[in-house]
């Protein structure tokens, strides 16, 4: 890096005509110029510039050197604003995790909408149902239905969700009806371990977060399979409400609890804190954001 100082302040010497000129144009002090020239000069062994006290001129490694240096940083400029282009500018290839229960219906549609919108933007979609890390596995964004806890992502909501308790009425006559969260810790449960509560399910009660440790017959990863067991009279079950939104409504699943589900829970974009963001990822979580913020107001999701 010094070496480039002292090569940009040869040049701007040489294009200024002296040492007082290019100091102004530079924006900094006679001797601090001099005094780079100087060490360019020592680094290399050889004097770039002859100087009197009515003029100055190059050398014949001078010369040459000034020829080649020009190139030189010419091209590291036009590199460095290439490089910069390229991230701000939406193209390349966007490498998306996101949970194979939104990504086989809702996020897919937008997610394809982007593609059609972006024509120099590639994807690589990999729908898992699990929490991938996204430094080590190489992906640019992932998206996640939680209440995010880590602090080395950066996180964009892009949809509040509300989380509901449902059981069956055959379960809720098995059982009956738990009036307070505490008393599931006795109820068998459907635990869907995509979501990082997993078998302790979070709570609003007083003002105050509320942990309960539940347990049950059936453990899955699929919010599909864990609808299908609650369905089958196996539990209650903690899921987002648009994943039984239809159950809700026709009565197959019964909502419990409602008054202590908690109220920060949201779809998430999330990928790795950088000082300068990609313009592919910046435009993909942008219009993911639209796109969700638009279907909201169409009433196609909840």
């Amino acid at each position: 890096m010094d070496s480039l100082i002292r090569m940009r302040c040869f040049l701007q010497v040489v294009q200024s005509g002296g040492f007082s000129a290019a100091a102004r144009d530079m924006g900094r002090s006679k001797a601090l110029v001099s005094k780079y020239v100087s060490e360019l000069e020592d680094e290399l062994g050889v004097r770039l510039l002859n100087r009197t006290t009515r003029q100055l001129s190059l050398t014949e490694a001078g010369q040459v050197f000034h020829r080649e240096a020009a190139d030189i940083l010419q091209r590291i400029d036009d590199l460095s604003e290439s490089i910069q282009h390229a991230n701000q500018a939406a193209r390349g290839l966007l490498r998306v995790s996101a949970p194979r229960s939104m990504g086989d219906d809702m996020l897919t549609r937008a997610i394809m909408d982007f593609v059609v919108a972006e024509p120099e933007i590639s994807i690589d979609l990999r729908l898992e149902d699990r929490f991938v890390d996204l430094v080590d596995e190489g992906y640019d964004v992932a998206i996640r239905v939680s209440d995010l806890a880590d602090s080395s992502l950066i996180a964009r909501k892009l949809l509040p969700i509300r989380g509901v308790v449902c059981a069956t009425p055959e379960v809720l006559r098995q059982h009956g009806i738990p009036e307070r969260p505490q008393d599931l810790a006795n109820l068998p449960c459907i635990i869907d371990t995509n979501y990082r509560f997993r078998s302790n399910w979070v709570f609003q009660s007083d003002g105050a977060r509320v942990s309960i440790q539940v347990k049950g017959r059936v453990e899955v990863n699929s919010a599909q399979s864990a609808r299908e067991a609650a369905l089958r009279n196996l539990g209650f079950l903690r899921t987002p409400e648009g994943f039984v939104h239809r159950e809700l409504q026709d009565g197959r699943l019964v909502e419990v609890l409602q008054e202590f589900q908690p109220q920060d829970q949201a779809i998430y974009a999330v990928y790795p804190h950088r000082r300068h963001l990609s313009g592919k990822v910046r435009a993909f979580v942008d219009y993911l954001a639209d796109w969700f913020n638009e279907a909201r107001k169409r009433g196609e999701i909840c």
